[in-house]
């Protein structure tokens, strides 16, 4: 079982790294294994809704790492989301990069993220976590992944690594959601392997508001 800690932030080492560290150092005492994917310092371009990847089976644009990440994916199990908080959201590098990696998943049907359990964290200075969680779990919610939690929301607080160690709180949920995360990966494959089925898929229905 492998679990990929996705960090938002251009910061390689700042405080959502950190948050992210304590979730993997977690996961490894349940035996369960982990990466940090870097979103990293480039210029990640929004999606320009040009649909192409309907007919190329990839994201159009190749400047960024989007389609290597959706490549990724298909090997791990589940997945931790952190973001700083931004303007009282997330950031927009995490945001420009999810709408395109989830929107890429599901149109050329790849399966890398449905039904694997996902959970969203938060760090910031001060405030505007929740609305960040809240935003992030939008993705996994339109995705049929099960949120994983903690005790609290999935959030820290400090202005750089060292204060976001400070948060012991903070710092202690983490550390129950990756519990939480390693108990649940080990309760489905025991499904998988007793025979427990997949839901069943129905064929997906739009419907717009106005006709």
């Amino acid at each position: 079982m492998k679990v990929l800690l996705f960090n938002g932030s251009p910061h390689r080492d700042g405080s959502t790294f950190t948050a992210l560290e304590e979730i993997a150092k977690t996961l490894k005492e349940e035996s369960v294994d982990s990466e940090i994917y870097q979103i990293g310092t480039g210029a990640i371009t929004p999606c320009r809704g040009c649909n192409a990847c309907q007919r190329l089976g990839r994201c159009v644009i190749n400047d960024d790492k989007v389609n290597e990440f959706v490549d990724h994916i298909l090997e791990f199990d589940g997945f931790v989301f952190g973001t700083p908080v931004h303007y009282g959201s997330a950031c927009g590098g995490i945001t420009a990069f999810l709408d395109r990696a989830f929107f890429v998943n599901f149109v050329c049907g790849r399966k890398g993220f449905e039904h694997k359990p996902a959970a969203a964290v938060a760090v910031a200075r001060r405030s505007g976590t929740t609305a960040t969680l809240d935003q992030l779990n939008k993705y996994m919610t339109i995705t049929q992944m099960p949120i994983i939690s903690g005790r609290y929301w999935n959030m820290v607080h400090g202005h750089n690594a060292e204060e976001v160690k400070q948060d012991l709180e903070g710092m202690q949920n983490l550390r129950i959601l990756a519990r939480n995360m390693a108990w649940f990966l080990k309760l489905k494959q025991a499904g998988e392997k007793a025979g427990v089925p997949m839901p069943k898929q129905e064929e997906i229905v739009f419907t717009n508001f106005i006709r």
